[in-house]
């Protein structure tokens, strides 16, 4: 069994369980976005509605993960991380399986909410227990390992889906239900078990606003991971529509562009997470990632013309760049105090999810309401979107090989 107290390897078995539950995370997170089209033919969404339908899923899901990031997060403060991460497991696997029997529309539509209230607390969790069990100086790797191996869950997802959009969802929901064994071989963190001790008020979601500092803070990590969700929750979720844009020589797959996209941020969780080890700087790593995010997404939208090959290939480098994700979330965790460490770091990626809904929703609005089309909408919420995020960096405190043992005060 682990020991609470930090260890040195990234390689234990919280780090291993945090992983692997971030694999079945992703998997499901991503499986939509592959079986949109021939599970949403197959309730009988006709291709007209496919974008809409598609649009309003993914947000119902999104709206789940707002809420669940939340509600889960506390937990994690409150009642411990251990259980909060077990949990949040459970409720997605159970959602996972019974969203493989979906008949209607509206059937799809509640348990994407489920299903994202559930995925809301893995990733969030997970990476507050492997911030806190490892030495300060190693646990960036800890954390892009995480990362790594999770988001390779998405390649998994493209290869189960070719079996068929229900079997799919089923295996997701079977993956996580066997992690849940893997319970019994792990501690809660031992910076967790001091807190319980102390009279610290713990899971205070409302503090995070009642000062300035700490408001912007917070506001600052999450609006630095946006172009991520920009880059999945638009670019590569409808990369078929943007392919047709384009006059993508060839038809172009959704389950590819993600594979694609996924196995460029595998790898760039890991490239990630070395460079900011490597340069002994969160902040630089994140600067240089999204700087690059950026320049892969201008080659994407003035990709007129060209193969369907340079055109996966465009979307896994816009993964490779979207691999910052690790150390954004380790940068969140970093922040704050062990009393609101599990409340922030689980919010916040779950904000910058959420964040999905207003992009989409002002992306269709530019590209059908005002006529501008889907390339020249999503320039500009793109555009928006990177330049916040440079400008949030900047503002953030540098956290590499801070000591993470200490209270945030009220």
């Amino acid at each position: 069994m682990t020991n609470p107290t930090t260890v040195k390897n990234p390689f234990n078995i919280v780090v291993i369980v945090a992983a692997l539950g971030y694999f079945v995370d992703i998997y499901d997170l991503i499986l939509f976005s592959i079986v949109r089209v021939e599970s949403l033919k197959e309730i009988g969404i006709t291709t007209e509605n496919m974008k809409s339908s598609g649009i309003f899923l993914i947000n119902m899901q999104m709206i789940g993960m707002l809420l669940g990031g939340i509600v889960w997060g506390v937990l994690g403060d409150k009642q411990g991380r251990l259980s909060a991460l077990f949990l949040t497991i459970f409720l997605y696997s159970v959602a996972n399986i019974a969203n493989g029997f979906v008949q209607t529309f509206e059937q799809y539509a509640w348990l994407r909410v489920i299903a994202g209230f559930g995925l809301a607390g893995e990733l969030g969790i997970g990476i507050t227990m492997v911030s806190e069990v490892m030495t300060k100086e190693n646990r960036g790797w800890g954390t892009s390992i995480v990362s790594g191996i999770g988001i390779a869950g998405a390649v998994l997802a493209f290869l189960v889906a070719k079996w068929g959009w229900r079997e799919a969802y089923w295996t997701g929901g079977v993956l996580g239900l066997l992690l849940l064994g893997l319970r019994i071989y792990v501690h809660e963190s031992g910076m967790f078990n001091k807190i319980k001790e102390s009279t610290a008020k713990r899971g205070n979601f409302l503090s995070l606003f009642t000062n300035f500092k700490r408001f912007v803070k917070y506001l600052c990590c999450i609006l630095a991971g946006v172009p991520v969700w920009f880059a999945i929750g638009i670019l590569i979720t409808f990369a078929k529509e943007f392919g047709e844009a384009l006059g993508v020589t060839g038809p172009v797959n959704n389950g590819t562009a993600v594979l694609f996209h996924y196995v460029g941020a595998a790898i760039g969780s890991i490239l990630t997470g070395l460079l900011s080890q490597q340069l002994r700087s969160r902040k630089k790593a994140l600067g240089i990632a999204i700087v690059l995010l950026g320049l892969f997404c201008v080659w994407y939208f003035y990709a007129f013309g060209v193969s369907t090959t340079t055109f996966y290939l465009i979307t896994f480098l816009l993964g490779l760049a979207m691999g910052y994700w690790a150390v954004f979330v380790t940068v969140a965790s970093e922040q704050f105090g062990t009393n609101i460490r599990s409340t922030v770091t689980t919010t916040v990626p779950n904000f910058v999810r959420g964040a999905t809904v207003p992009m989409t929703i002002w992306w269709n609005y530019m590209a059908v309401g005002m006529g501008m089309g889907i390339l020249q909408s999503a320039m500009i919420v793109g555009a928006v979107a990177i330049v916040i995020a440079l400008v949030s960096v900047f503002f953030l405190e540098e956290s590499y090989g801070k000591d993470l043992d200490y209270i945030e005060a009220e």
